[in-house]
């Protein structure tokens, strides 16, 4: 079982390294517009909190393009179609992903975080450093199922527009790039049953040492599940195909 996974990880890990054309701007790109907006939000807590939103924004971003995008780019190859053929549980895969996916994470909100502080006077104690993280952890496996899900169902030249349609909307209702104090009411009210807003709550609140939300633990959790039921689902559709 530990070779299986192994074996997973290692594969999915060189697929990856090997389109750095693909997965560099993935990474580069929370920063770089951090740099041109979150960082001239002032210092201090406003600050702080674009830092927590970009960090959550690299989150997403990998779990839509480093893994939406290149699940659909793999289901249409003849290597993972004799792959989905072979026996064994598909879990091993999805476990790999998972973990390649806090790989790619880490290195985007590092980057992130490391422009946060070379341009703002940004300063948390160590709890609040270990709160984000747990919540980066947390948002990990919704989004990186959330892209699963997306590149199960969709082809490959469909998932990225597909991907820029569910990620983009969910990046602004979740109050990433507008505070949600700043957005209508209407909007408002929609963001807060987005898997974006929980993690966008849960990170604020990180920051500032203020209490997580049950309710959004609540929300974050129903996303996650209802991410693996869409993956599973997919998954076992595609496997079916490949038998028949």
């Amino acid at each position: 079982m530990i070779r299986h996974l192994q074996a997973e990880c290692a594969l999915s890990l060189r697929i990856l390294f090997r389109q750095p054309g693909f997965w560099i701007p993935t990474i580069l790109f929370p920063a770089m517009l951090y740099a041109f907006f979150g960082a001239q939000s002032g210092g201090g807590r406003w600050a702080a909190n674009a830092m927590a939103s970009f960090t959550v924004y690299a989150v997403l971003g990998v779990g839509f393009f480093q893994f939406g995008v290149s699940v659909a780019q793999d289901r249409e190859s003849t290597f993972a179609t004799w792959q989905r053929s072979l026996p064994g549980s598909i879990a091993y895969q999805w476990v790999a992903r998972l973990l390649a996916s806090l790989i790619f994470v880490t290195m985007a909100v590092l980057l992130v975080i490391g422009v946060a502080l070379l341009m703002t006077e940004i300063s948390l104690n160590a709890g609040a450093w270990m709160r984000l993280g747990a919540v980066c952890l947390m948002s990990v496996a919704t989004a990186t199922l959330m892209g699963i899900a997306l590149g199960s169902l969709s082809s490959a030249r469909a998932a990225v527009p597909l991907a820029n349609l569910i990620y983009l909307p969910l990046a602004y209702l979740g109050g990433l790039w507008v505070p949600p104090i700043a957005m209508p009411s209407v909007i408002n009210a929609i963001s807060q049953w987005t898997p974006t807003r929980a993690m966008g709550e849960l990170s604020w609140a990180a920051i500032n040492g203020t209490s997580w939300d049950g309710g959004y633990l609540v929300l974050l959790l129903f996303w996650t599940l209802a991410a693996a039921g869409v993956a599973a689902l997919a998954q076992t559709r595609n496997r079916h195909r490949v038998a028949f």
